[in-house]
């Protein structure tokens, strides 16, 4: 198996959980746990960021990240994460295998950050989309939600 398939294999399995993980989160909640922390609303469009980020660079050969503003509301974040999945899962097919054993540049404020294969860069995205998720998974409970089952049951959705 080349890497664009092996990773999209693991992309779509893991983006499930993320969207029962991000559905769950209550409209208008400002729940942090600690002021440092960012709000859940937050941390659930960075993950929309991030796998923007990853469709669009992969796509055009360079990663580029510049801060966005999240949305007002979870419905316009839980909306935008369907439409940027699918979008993102998309130009992610369609990369030539071929390009994801070649560097991709990723830049930040004009800078160039890293420089590493494709591949990397989008074990990368989806693993710190991972971790992001876990962040908000233990937000929900703090915030009166259920955690859904990601790898398993919870506590709170038994098998």
């Amino acid at each position: 198996m080349d890497q664009r398939n092996l990773f999209l294999n693991y992309w779509a399995k893991e983006a499930a959980a993320t969207r029962k993980v991000i559905e769950r989160i209550p409209e208008g909640s400002t729940y942090r746990p600690d002021p440092k922390s960012r709000t859940a609303r937050e941390i659930a469009w960075l993950i929309v960021r991030e796998e923007t980020v990853l469709g669009d660079g992969l796509e055009k050969g360079q990663l580029e990240w510049a801060d966005e503003a999240a949305p007002a509301t979870m419905k316009e974040v839980l909306g935008a994460y369907d439409r940027q999945h699918a979008a993102a899962t998309t130009k992610l097919r369609a990369v030539p295998a071929s390009r994801w054993e070649q560097a991709v540049p990723f830049v930040y404020q004009g800078q160039q950050v890293m420089n590493e294969p494709a591949y990397d860069n989008a074990w990368g995205f989806l693993l710190d989309i991972i971790h992001h998720r876990g962040q908000l998974s233990t937000y929900l409970r703090p915030m009166g939600a259920k955690v859904p089952q990601i790898y398993g049951p919870s506590a709170d959705e038994p098998m």
